[in-house]
């Protein structure tokens, strides 16, 4: 297999397991659990809370997670690659 398609396989990998993991930590982070309106308001600030802010650190946490976890995805891909 070509080593860009191993790449891009292991940033997808990462970035789903990122992805899944933010919308784990909004839904159940807030007052109101799940990913309605409220629950996605609250969880959002409650994940920024973690690092002294709101809801704005809370999104930047969310987006910046599946970011970092696509980057190790192709790290370890390349780190175990022929």
């Amino acid at each position: 297999m070509d080593n860009n398609v191993k790449q891009m396989m292991g940033a997808a990998g990462g970035g789903a397991v990122g992805a899944t993991g933010s919308l784990a930590a909004i839904s159940g982070a807030g007052a109101v659990s799940g990913l309605g309106a409220a629950g996605i308001t609250s969880g959002l600030a409650g994940v920024g809370s973690l690092v002294g802010g709101g809801m704005l650190a809370g999104l930047g946490i969310a987006v910046a997670l599946p970011v970092v976890t696509c980057l190790a995805g192709v790290a370890v891909v390349r780190a175990f690659s022929d």
